[in-house]
């Protein structure tokens, strides 16, 4: 069959094929489209959408959109029913049609068949074009028409395209309005069609006017017919429209909150919570305090437990955002009830023990943040309730393994913990209950409560000591067999143990461990816990683990991947034995760890492939060496102030050549090569931070305090030695106040902290250069070298991906050959582009804009030599283009007034919604050949024969 082809090509799951790949499956498919068989007709168009995933590019969309308006235009409705399902799902593509009027000109044709069905179907085609051909008068003209036809399939797809035109085009969205007034209002239009077309009213925002010309017709109609399905569509359509006008949302709510108090109708309330819930998530900061209070009274008084879950909902959303605030500030401006008093708290207390568990978790989540977001002094009693609630929720919660119960669990555990962040001498009875709670709950249950002890023990580490003896009695008897939640519970437990443990195992836990995961752990358990010991720098045990691994796996690049992490640990684990003062067991245990770090860094290039470069772990392994090598070299500097002291004559020679640093000997030029040294490696470590895109907080967080050290040693050899006078320590004084996420993030910044302080007395008592002096900077060293190494997500884990793809025009026939431009001319350069994403889109950061940066250099020249202005020998611009549905494009105008070869570079990177800019590539390069144009050929030659001396060049700047 010859859609084979085409489809083993579309099946594979990689990018980065060649152009000639994406034609030959275009053909393939076309054969398929040109086929005598409708199943192959059929089966053709349907693998369209993984041919645009496949190659994004505009160039083949148009010839396959071209295609596929061909198949509609002499298609049966099958066919045709088919492209329309095609032209819907690939909506992201549409604007790279090139031939838009040649494409609509095809489809538009069918809208004068004589089958209504026909008809119906290219209407709705039309409606899923609306985006590219919002303002075609013909098209809207045809929707006007069909809107009258008695064909109900016709009228039906006529509102579909009418909707879709009136949200894209303020002219049609306006010219509609009256002609939908009087249908919606007319007495011959039936009223399944009336409910069709009011939604269309929510699209009537281009202006204030056609906004308030389509609120007072909704107003109407809730007004004059007010059966159950008449008020639901008109209310939520009513919803619609003040959500995307803005400015009639308060009225909108008044509205809904009057619905909601005085209708008796359980469809209409139910409606208006959901609505409201939209309000609030829309805009928290316009509910004014009777919005809420008249919330609060209606679920007080509402028998109905569903209602009643529906207004806590958006009562939850609420608390959690400026409408609370406002809600308490008010109330204590008018009068003098204390919170507790409030009906808001009043509801919430009573919901946290009522017998439906989610309108108990909504209760919880109101008074958590109740209490998060009120003065302490106030709420004391409060909080009391808030943990009291929490617990017999968890209690009800802990024994039930279904899955609404565990998403219950789930919010009442993030709430307990965001309280505890907030209000932390809350925590150790919490804990002690969470401890005893474990003993008596499921395995899901006991999975969710680990995660949360492990947060509440990463904020208040204090806390970890107490933990460990039940938790190690837990994992002791924590499973018996191999199902799935069995060894989510032995992951989970093992990172709450080394959370606790603080990166220090004793060997009774170790044991532990380790004869549960010999009994009924498989491979991948044990990897994961493996992981979360080199994430928590228990590197001892990681080690270990990985050991057993190695030769457990199918593919040599998992052994190489887990040999390489083996000895990782074994390098870090060579570290922790480090002593304070001594500094040559220092330089051995750095020597030792260099050993390993080598032969893993070997291993590690071993494990890459392809589809999997692991560019960040070699780049984030290949600085961690360089870091210790420079570490070691600065304790050798420090030394030869012993084997090689200042002569006698350094301060002589000091004053005659006005330098002071000569004073200190041999050891300033050392220690100046060791600052330079550890500032290029914090500027690497900035750039893998740069270049991490789609790593996680917590990833990048430890990069930062990797180059924050560097910058911290280079600082105080600068302070201590080369400059003490000019040294300010002003910039650092607040490391000590910054909010940790982690342990490793406390022990840095506990060490960043000591050592400045040391430095600090040091500069003020001692002139340089002394064995203080040196004794203080291996002090340091040895300092950040006891600080055991985190291991984070980024490294084994990659949850976000982002990749961008570019495409240059015009483009050379052969990868070798270059563009031919004449020197007289400007050469446009067209540069394309596909964002790609993995299965999370934007899930730590999205792209806001791409920036572009073309540059060109001279690589050989072929002419002879004339003076040429300087700007014209290079170019260098730059660009920004925001993306629209992953795609962007944009045009450069490069001058290549010197012959020869220039080499392009066309280099990409994305800027966050943060307007952080972060180096991502691709990098593309082109070669243009300069050639020169006849005229100035001829005059050349003309000059030559005549013996004159040659005129310059002519460029493209010499004709103005």
């Amino acid at each position: 069959m010859s859609l084979s082809t085409a489809r083993s090509f579309l099946s594979e799951a990689c990018y980065g094929e060649q152009e000639l790949d994406a034609n030959s499956a275009l053909m393939e498919l076309d054969k398929g489209l040109r086929s005598g068989k409708l199943g192959e007709q059929c089966e053709a168009v349907v693998l369209f959408p993984k041919l645009f995933q496949k190659y994004p590019f505009p160039i083949l969309i148009n010839s396959a959109f071209l295609k596929l308006a061909d198949i509609f235009r002499l298609g049966n409705n099958f066919l045709r029913l088919c492209v329309l399902k095609v032209t819907q799902q690939s909506e992201k593509h549409l604007e790279k049609i090139l031939n838009v009027d040649e494409f609509v000109k095809r489809v538009f044709s069918v809208i004068h068949s004589n089958d209504p069905v026909a008809r119906a179907i290219t209407l709705r085609m039309l409606g899923s074009l609306a985006s590219i051909i919002p303002d075609r008068k013909n098209a809207h003209h045809s929707i006007r028409q069909s809107l009258d036809s008695h064909d109900n399939v016709e009228v039906e797809a006529a509102i579909f395209a009418a909707a879709s035109f009136s949200a894209q085009s303020k002219d049609f969205a306006a010219g509609i309005c009256n002609k939908v007034s009087e249908m919606i209002q007319g007495l011959d239009t039936p009223v399944e069609l009336k409910l069709k077309l009011i939604p269309m009213l929510q699209h009537m925002h281009h202006d204030a006017s056609l906004a308030s010309s389509s609120r007072e017709l909704l107003q109407h109609l809730v007004n004059s017919y007010p059966s159950t399905p008449m008020v639901i569509v008109t209310l939520h359509t009513f919803t619609q429209l003040a959500a995307s006008s803005l400015i009639d949302i308060p009225k909108q709510l008044q509205l809904l909150l009057q619905y909601l108090k005085d209708d008796p109708r359980q469809a209409v309330k139910r409606l208006a919570t959901n609505d409201l819930k939209l309000l609030a998530k829309k805009a928290p900061h316009l509910w004014i305090r009777e919005n809420t209070q008249t919330l609060c009274e209606c679920a007080l008084t509402s028998p109905y437990t569903s209602l009643k879950l529906g207004m806590l909902a958006v009562l939850s959303t609420l608390s959690g955002t400026i409408a609370i605030k406002q809600y308490f500030n008010n109330m204590t401006g008018g009068s003098s009830v204390p919170p507790l008093l409030t009906d808001l708290v009043k509801l919430a207390q009573e919901c946290c023990y009522h017998s439906n568990l989610a309108v108990a978790a909504h209760g919880v989540i109101v008074l958590s943040n109740i209490a998060i977001s009120c003065p302490e002094k106030d709420i004391v009693q409060l909080e009391q309730d808030t943990v009291l609630g929490v617990e017999s929720l968890l209690m009800l919660c802990s024994q039930d393994s279904s899955p609404s119960t565990q998403a219950t669990l789930k919010t009442a555990l993030t709430s307990l913990v965001k309280l505890l962040k907030n209000r932390p001498h809350l925590s150790q009875s919490v804990v002690e209950f969470l401890l005893g709670q474990l003993h008596l709950s499921c395995d899901s249950s006991r999975v969710l409560m680990c995660h949360a002890l492990a947060a509440i023990a990463s904020h208040l580490p204090v806390l970890g000591d107490g933990m460990l003896g039940d938790l190690v009695d837990l994992y002791r008897v924590a499973s018996h067999s191999s199902t799935d939640k069995q060894q989510e519970l032995l992951v989970s437990l093992a990172t709450v143990i080394f959370v606790a443990s603080q990166s220090s195992l004793s060997a009774e836990v170790k044991t532990v461990i380790q004869q549960q995961l010999e009994n009924v752990a498989n491979g991948w358990t044990v990897y994961r816990i493996a992981r979360q010991a080199s994430r928590m720098g228990c590197h001892e045990f990681s080690s270990e683990l990985y050991q057993s691994l190695r030769t457990r796996v199918a593919s040599e690049h998992f052994y190489f991947w887990l040999n390489s992490l083996k000895e990782f640990s074994q390098a870090e684990q060579c570290l922790s034995h480090v002593e304070d003062r001594d500094y040559s067991g220092a330089m051995s245990a750095i020597a030792e760890a260099l050993r390993s770090y080598q032969k893993g860094i070997a291993s590690l290039t071993a494990a890459s492939t392809p589809l999997s470069p692991l560019t960040f772990q070699c780049e984030f392994i290949k600085l961690r060496i360089d870091t210790l090598q420079a570490l070691s070299q600065l304790i050798c500097t420090c030394n030869s102030l012993k084997t090689s002291p200042p002569p006698a004559i350094a301060t002589t020679i000091a004053l005659t050549s006005g330098n002071d640093l000569q004073r200190c000997g041999r050891i300033a030029m050392q220690m100046k090569v060791c600052m330079d040294e550890f500032r290029s490696l914090a500027a690497r470590y900035a750039d893998l931070h740069q270049s991490s895109f789609d790593a996680d907080y917590a990833t990048l967080r430890n990069v930062e305090l990797q180059q924050q050290s560097c910058l911290l040693v280079s600082h105080v050899i600068e302070a201590l030695i080369l400059d003490p006078q000019a040294a300010s320590f002003q910039e650092y004084g607040t490391l000590g106040s910054v909010q940790t996420e982690s342990e490793y993030e406390r022990l840095m910044m506990s060490v960043f902290s000591r050592v400045l302080e040391e430095v600090e007395g040091l500069t003020k008592k001692h002139p340089p250069v002394s064995h203080l002096h040196t004794g203080c900077l291996c002090d340091a060293v040895i300092a950040l070298l006891k600080v055991p190494l985190s291991f984070q997500r980024y490294f084994f884990q990659k949850l976000q991906s982002t990749s961008i793809k570019l495409a240059l025009s015009p483009s050379p026939r052969t990868p070798s050959e270059p563009i031919p431009v004449q020197s007289s001319q400007q050469l446009t350069l067209k540069v394309e582009g596909v964002v790609q994403h993995g299965t999370t889109p934007g899930l730590f950061r999205k792209i806001q804009s791409v920036c572009l940066n073309v540059t060109s250099v001279l690589q050989s020249k072929t002419g002879p030599d004339y003076k040429i202005p300087l700007d014209t020998k290079t170019n260098e611009i730059e660009q920004r283009v925001e993306p629209h549905n992953d795609y962007f494009s944009t045009q450069f105008l490069l001058n290549f007034s010197i012959l020869g070869t220039h080499a392009v570079t066309v280099e990409a990177s994305v800027v966050d919604e943060s307007g952080i800019e972060w180096k991502t590539g691709p990098k593309t390069t082109v070669s243009v050949k300069s050639l020169e144009d006849p005229y100035s050929q001829q005059l050349r030659h003309q000059l030559q024969q005549s013996g004159a001396q040659p005129a310059p060049q002519r460029s493209a700047y010499a004709r103005f």
